[in-house]
């Protein structure tokens, strides 16, 4: 789950990564204008925007409780172990689904672990303690060999989109659409400033910066704007949490808990 940072009455909105993924795949329905290429294939790409966390569906749903903040554990502070539980899980679905959501879906488990093939500065792999290297090395190696087999089904049957340059062109999508989500989960209103996202795609090979700026009242300036509407209106489901003492149900908590639902308006006016 993502759990932001307090808002003004102590509360958290926390943000089942199924919610997480539904926002993403409202950014990946309206990408693409007469600067940014349209995401494509156009279904299995939007069906892993909108499924690339699904490994994390089961745990989710066992809302397992911080024992230092009494709430979900929060994205970043997941036990290692359960982390891991996670990785194979969005891959297996995507691929039942179709070859190019399994490979891209791949291949953002691999980035996650490797430094987003070179994207980021954060290689999450030199966290792993050594007890637990064997089981990642393991996951990595299987995920190594799903992509050469699907690249190998892809070869044959959508030669087009099965190329290294354009399996990474939509991976990189994938990654703006993932980071900008993150971006308004992770921090409430007020709280969310401005942000660089490096390395977003226009077409194959050709990559730019885009700039978030947040403008108050819940508009947020993007630079260049990638979007096929003047405004981009978005919303992410999620429940308001106080903390809640050691031992308590979360999943019933949170089962009880009204829906609620923040929403972000997207422009590239200024």
């Amino acid at each position: 789950m993502i759990v932001q940072s307090a808002s003004a009455d102590g509360t958290h909105f926390v943000i089942a990564m199924q919610q997480h993924t539904t926002f993403a795949g409202q950014l990946a329905a309206h990408f693409g204008n007469g600067q940014f290429a349209a995401i494509e294939p156009t279904e299995p790409m939007q069906f892993i925007v909108d499924n690339h966390d699904a490994g994390w569906i089961a745990l989710d749903a066992e809302a397992p409780q911080s024992p230092d903040t009494g709430l979900p554990f929060n994205l970043t502070a997941t036990p290692l172990p359960q982390i891991i539980s996670t990785s194979a899980g969005s891959p297996a679905l995507n691929e039942a689904h179709h070859a190019f959501s399994g490979i891209i879906s791949s291949m953002h488990t691999y980035g996650l672990y490797t430094g987003r093939y070179g994207l980021s500065d954060k290689v999450f792999l030199d966290a792993i303690p050594a007890d637990l290297r064997p089981s990642v090395d393991e996951m990595l190696a299987a995920e190594g060999e799903r992509q050469q087999r699907l690249k190998g089904a892809l070869a044959s049957s959508d030669p087009d989109h099965g190329s290294n340059d354009f399996l990474f062109h939509a991976y990189k999508q994938l990654q703006f659409f993932d980071t900008l989500s993150l971006y308004f989960h992770m921090a409430p209103e007020g709280e969310r400033g401005s942000a660089e996202f490096l390395n977003v795609p226009r077409a194959v090979g050709d990559d730019v910066s885009i700039e978030v700026t947040e403008l108050g009242e819940g508009r947020y300036d993007v630079m260049p704007f990638p979007f096929d509407v003047n405004e981009l209106k978005v919303s992410t489901e999620g429940r308001y949490l106080a903390p809640q003492t050691q031992g308590t149900s979360l999943p019933e908590v949170l089962a009880a808990t009204p829906v609620s639902e923040q929403v972000v308006t997207l422009t590239g006016a200024s």
